[in-house]
């Protein structure tokens, strides 16, 4: 079974690239924060981490408007770069929405059945096998579920708002998800799925949740993705125009659905294999440095065997922060790989 990986980036400093994306101004109601752009300049890890762990992998397809970092070896026998207008149809570009990008990976032509997707804050930092990832042909991922709630946040734009409402795509993902699956059917015909040991006391949310009629959420772990090209073909054939409509957004809007719809559908579906949630774990970065302390400790120790580090960094010191999270980096994966001239 071949198992690709495919890695998304942008290089948010890219004068160009920032050219074009003021030509499409952002609106208050879409989200065009920072921490969705810029550079970390640690992507070197993230290719040093998967020869060293998962020196398996069948190709890496980068994905990118077409920049990348001067340091990539575009040589290497594994590794294929990806241009958006090489496979996003081209009523949706350009695209500055990390939705049109993720959503769109079937079209790739050359892309195996089999394919894990890492955003560029996901790293490798223990050995993987390919059974961390597809076991007997079936995505690896984790069915919990989730009763979705936002509270309330202070005002925003003079009103109070749902806390969270930047980021409604979870709730969105359940439209598709419900109007094509009976959940009573979805749990009674994989039943040792849903309740696997794997999950451990974190199956105490799916048994609360049973007695609701429809699915309510799912909880999501952001931690690099299994899918089936065959999946993303599937939900595009039948909810085509809900997924047409977001990628046709420039930028992430509140009302999109994103690419979780495509793990939801699987786990709904039932063609997944269990996988334990402590596998991996998801950090935020912060502007205090000792919150930081959590991420750090996971990199050096290697406590899981990958992690996600997701751009929490809302103060002045987002120099220092990145130093400090690429050091760890560094003694972990200090040599060069192939993938860098």
């Amino acid at each position: 079974m071949k198992i690709d990986f495919v890695l998304t980036w942008v290089d948010g400093n890219d004068p160009l690239w920032r050219s074009e994306k003021e030509k499409y101004k952002s609106s208050k109601n879409v989200d065009d924060r920072k921490q969705r752009y810029r550079d970390w300049d640690n992507l070197q890890y993230w290719f040093r981490g998967v020869e060293k762990f998962a020196p398996w992998v069948n190709k890496i397809y980068f994905v990118t408007c077409g920049h990348y970092p001067e340091w990539l070896n575009l040589n290497h026998p594994k590794l294929q770069l990806v241009k958006h207008s090489d496979y996003i149809p081209a009523e949706y570009l350009p695209t500055f929405s990390s939705r049109a990008i993720d959503m769109n990976f079937h079209r790739i032509k050359e892309l195996s059945e089999h394919f894990v997707y890492f955003n560029d804050d996901m790293f490798l930092t223990r050995a993987v096998e390919p059974s961390d990832f597809f076991i007997n042909g079936l995505p690896c991922d984790t069915a919990i579920m989730n009763a979705l709630y936002f509270g309330f946040s202070e005002k925003k734009y003079g009103e109070a708002v749902p806390k969270g409402a930047d980021f409604l795509a979870p709730a969105m993902d359940m439209f598709p998800i419900n109007r094509n699956f009976d959940k009573k059917i979805a749990v009674r015909e994989n039943f040792g799925k849903w309740f696997s040991t794997k999950y451990g006391i974190q199956s105490l949310r799916t048994l609360l949740l049973i007695p609701w009629a429809a699915f309510t959420g799912f909880m999501s772990y952001h931690l690099p993705y299994s899918y089936l090209k065959s999946t993303y073909q599937e939900v595009w054939s039948k909810e085509e125009a809900i997924l047409s409509e977001t990628c046709l957004h420039k930028f992430r809007m509140p009302t999109d659905v994103n690419h979780w719809v495509f793990s939801y559908w699987q786990i709904a579906k039932g063609t997944f294999s269990p996988r334990s949630p402590k596998v991996g774990k998801q950090f935020g970065l912060y502007s205090d440095l000792l919150k930081n302390q959590p991420a750090l400790e996971a990199i050096s120790q290697q406590t899981y065997k990958f992690i996600c580090l997701n751009d929490s960094v809302s103060g002045d010191n987002f120099e220092t922060i990145m130093k400090t999270v690429n050091s760890a980096l560094d003694k972990l994966l200090p040599q060069k790989s192939e993938y860098e001239k």
